[in-house]
């Protein structure tokens, strides 16, 4: 059984988002879902930050001009993508 930390509901939610991180570089890739308190990006391969990595992000593609830039943590890496916590 896995241990759930989570506090917030996640709610499923498929957007293309631009990560940004001077190790990564910048990679454009999509969500999988959010919650109040973070997102969980897609990313497989040697793009994959580890845990404890502060990276950029922002949402791409929203009608009525740029979303912000957004600070998150990496908090979580699994096959297929990782977690992100909003700084």
């Amino acid at each position: 059984m896995t241990d759930n930390k989570r506090h917030s509901p996640r709610t499923p939610m498929v957007t293309r988002i631009r990560i940004t991180n001077p190790q990564v570089g910048e990679v454009i890739t999509k969500t999988r879902d959010i919650s109040d308190s973070g997102v969980f990006v897609v990313m497989e391969g040697s793009d994959v930050p580890p845990i404890g990595t502060v990276v950029e992000g922002q949402v791409l593609g929203l009608p009525g001009g740029e979303a912000p830039i957004v600070t998150m943590e990496v908090v979580r890496v699994e096959p297929g993508g990782i977690g992100l916590k909003f700084l």
